[in-house]
């Protein structure tokens, strides 16, 4: 779109995924007031100090009056109220979109509460973020070269589709689009279970008796495997339940393959573990050729 810009840009939840999405689209040039609302006062207050957000908004009525887009920018078990409260104030013009790191159930709450303004609901999920969190955390460039993924409904209008695109664009980041439930299968295989297995594997460690003994001697291997395990416990929580039945299938897939590696180190059996330790090894290393060479970071959306 020639000469996007976004006059009003509501964003709830102005945390990493909200704050750098503003950061990304007032370094583009291409939103001229935003407007925050949130639960925390205080990470409200250093936004604006941060140059994040323009105002702050306590009022749902007022903050979203006049806006041209909305951001949902929230931990996705917030989703059904928030969406609940903000439909009978929108704008008949404004365009709404989310962050969730899940869609089939952001799409069917849409369903059940935005009525007329659905097809301007257009569902989004950025693939950037970090294991920090708040509007501290948030980056002009966190975005530029990043996918995300849209996955429009049937309904979607095609301008309120071209909106969205043309502001994640303003932000430098690359389109692709999904069927909702595509998405979640997708994204419970390589983001929501490693999320699950290094949440897990750092708790059982803390467990055990000696603790402070094994902490004090894990190294880089045990950072970077579970450096993901410093994300927000809250969209984390929210996101295991969402999507519960795809992340099961992929955590069952999961509990095969360490039974079958389990059995090949009970029996000594080298040249098995080799071939599948180089085979991994090659599939990652055609990952990051085609990433660019760039190591993942932690992806997030809230």
């Amino acid at each position: 779109m020639a000469n996007f810009r976004i006059n009003k840009l509501v964003i709830f939840g102005v945390g990493l995924i909200g704050g750098s999405f503003a950061l990304a689209l007032r370094e583009a040039d291409a939103v001229k007031h935003v407007v925050g609302v949130g639960r925390g006062r205080d990470n409200l207050e250093r936004a604006v100090q941060l140059k994040v957000i323009d105002e702050i908004a306590s009022d749902i009525k007022r903050a979203v009056s006049g806006a041209d887009c909305v951001l949902l920018a929230t931990p996705v078990g917030q989703m059904a109220e928030l969406m609940r409260t903000i439909a009978p104030h929108l704008d008949a013009r404004a365009v709404i979109t989310d962050a969730g790191s899940t869609k089939q159930d952001v799409v069917q709450l849409a369903r059940e509460s935005f009525g007329d303004c659905l097809p301007r609901f257009v569902p989004a999920h950025p693939i950037a973020g970090a294991e920090t969190s708040g509007v501290g955390a948030a980056r002009a460039d966190l975005y530029r070269g990043k996918n995300v993924v849209i996955t429009p409904l049937a309904e979607t209008d095609a301008l309120a589709v071209d909106t969205v695109c043309a502001a994640w664009r303003a932000c430098g980041a690359k389109l692709g689009v999904m069927k909702a439930d595509e998405h979640d299968r997708v994204f419970a295989a390589v983001s929501h279970l490693p999320h699950v297995l290094a949440y897990a594997l750092v708790n059982m460690l803390a467990q055990r008796w000696n603790a402070d003994q094994l902490f004090d001697f894990a190294a880089s291997g045990f950072r970077d495997f579970t450096r993901i395990a410093g994300s927000s416990p809250e969209m984390w929580r929210d996101i295991c339940v969402a999507n519960r039945e795809a992340l099961v299938r992929e955590l069952r897939h999961y509990q095969g393959e360490i039974e079958r590696v389990t059995a090949m180190i009970e029996g000594g059996q080298a040249d098995r573990l080799q071939a599948v330790f180089a085979g991994a090894r090659e599939a990652r290393s055609l990952w990051l050729a085609g990433q660019g060479g760039q190591n993942g970071s932690a992806e997030s959306s809230s």
